[in-house]
């Protein structure tokens, strides 16, 4: 088999693309990417509240994966350690951005991306509002799982700090709606 060629097997599980993949397939990792790239630019979304910053951090995540995939183990899913990846990559995408305003969008339709602004309707675009730090933290507890001592690790702040930014972006949601 070449580096390039898939077998035409629809059913092929995540675990043989994963593993074609690592080994250079090049049609293995498309098909690992159209399986998950529209997670990934939501979160990443989600996260810096940007649709041009989510397409870079979606486009960085990927390539990473490319270059880490032989690193993966199988010892999780792939779609959690992807999901590791892709948190780890937009929060330091966050930090190297310097423009605290940049970061986010208007609330009208984004004539660069209509279809994302489609996609993202309703408490999507309210989270987008948030204050960055109070965005991040409530996307990474309400919407993603993680624990308060997570993300206080992730961000390099203290849980108490965590906790407080949850609750001033659940605040400031409820007096969005």
């Amino acid at each position: 088999m070449t580096a390039g060629r898939l077998p035409l097997d629809k059913a092929m599980s995540e675990f043989d693309l994963v593993t074609l993949a690592s080994q250079g397939n090049r049609a293995a990792f498309k098909q690992l990417y159209l399986n998950h790239h529209k997670k990934v630019y939501a979160l990443s979304l989600r996260l810096c509240g940007q649709a041009s910053q989510a397409e870079e951090i979606t486009q960085e995540c990927f390539i990473l994966v490319w270059q880490k995939l032989p690193q993966f183990k199988g010892e999780s899913q792939f779609s959690t350690w992807l999901h590791t990846l892709c948190v780890n990559q937009a929060l330091s995408f966050i930090r190297k951005q310097k423009s605290f305003w940049a970061r986010f969008i208007p609330m009208e339709s984004d004539a660069e991306h209509p279809s994302s602004d489609e996609n993202y309707q309703g408490l999507d675009k309210l989270i987008l509002k948030l204050p960055e730090r109070a965005r991040i933290v409530f996307v990474l507890c309400a919407i993603e799982g993680y624990q308060h001592e997570e993300i206080a690790q992730l961000l390099g702040i203290a849980v108490g700090t965590s906790k407080t930014q949850y609750h001033r972006a659940k605040q400031l949601l409820q007096e969005m709606l």
